[in-house]
């Protein structure tokens, strides 16, 4: 069994693969400081609740944009579970070719979606993944990661305006019955979501002009990817679990 676990900046998600099928996801508060032995007993005992014991686990993929939980998350691996961790990053056989200055800037998050959308939907292809950040990623026919553009996420342009406006509350992230409103808490979610709308058909437009490629398929993921795909004829697919098929696809072919 495969053990998969994405390192974002708010949340950690972990999955289980039995060959190419999903079996289980979990996910836990990447925000919180913990040791090796933390990271360890917290991984058996979420395995063992649904009946997974660690020692079924043959293998590791590890694909992080959190560097500093790095150290701790790597030994948890290799002691509580005797393996050491395929971690996602330059120079690893990937499939995936970055075009960009430095490469080492690609976020790991990026080059498992473009694997995963390579494999999965083939290119040209936009993916956007709506994380802590927004990430529009321009992937070729032959999976290169061509350009990205970034926007902040709507959690995170949600957590901003309550910190840093006193009258503005928090509250669900979800569209209202309508974008007319004099509801406060209407108000703010009319703003978030059709704004992100509003943004997501903006950048595309503009991504599949200035790439003069044709028959481009835009692909969404992401925990809040399903509110914006619904309600836009911009995304043509929404994959929730794009970003876990990567690291699945990339541990095959570091295994060939």
């Amino acid at each position: 069994m495969l053990l998969v676990i994405d390192v974002s900046n708010t949340t950690t998600t972990l999955g289980t693969f039995q060959g190419k099928k999903l079996r289980k996801t979990y996910r836990i508060t990447t925000k919180v400081p913990r040791t090796s032995d933390e990271y360890g007993v917290l991984l058996c005992d979420m395995l063992g609740v649904s009946g997974n014991e660690h020692g079924e686990i043959s293998g590791i993929v590890i694909a992080s944009v959190v560097p500093n939980t790095m150290h701790s998350l790597r030994n948890a691996c290799i002691k509580y579970f005797g393996i050491r961790p395929i971690v996602v990053g330059p120079g690893l056989r990937t499939g995936v070719k970055v075009r960009s200055a430095n490469q080492k800037e690609a976020g790991a998050d990026l080059i498992v979606n473009a694997a995963a959308v390579k494999e999965l939907y083939g290119g040209p292809a936009i993916v956007i993944d709506y994380s802590t950040a927004t990430s529009y990623q321009l992937v070729l026919e032959d999976g290169t990661l061509d350009s990205v553009v970034i926007a902040p996420g709507i959690q995170t342009s949600l957590q901003a305006l309550v910190s840093d406006a006193a009258r503005i509350m928090d509250v669900e992230i979800r569209k209202p019955k309508t974008i007319l409103t004099n509801d406060t808490a209407e108000c703010i979610q009319a703003g978030l979501v059709y704004g992100t709308i509003g943004e997501t058909e903006y950048i595309v437009r503009k991504m599949k002009e200035e790439s003069g490629l044709d028959n481009i398929k835009v692909i969404a993921t992401g925990g809040l990817g399903r509110v914006i795909a619904s309600e836009t004829n911009a995304i043509d697919i929404y994959d929730s679990i794009l970003t876990l098929q990567g690291m699945r696809i990339i541990f095959e072919k570091c295994k060939k």
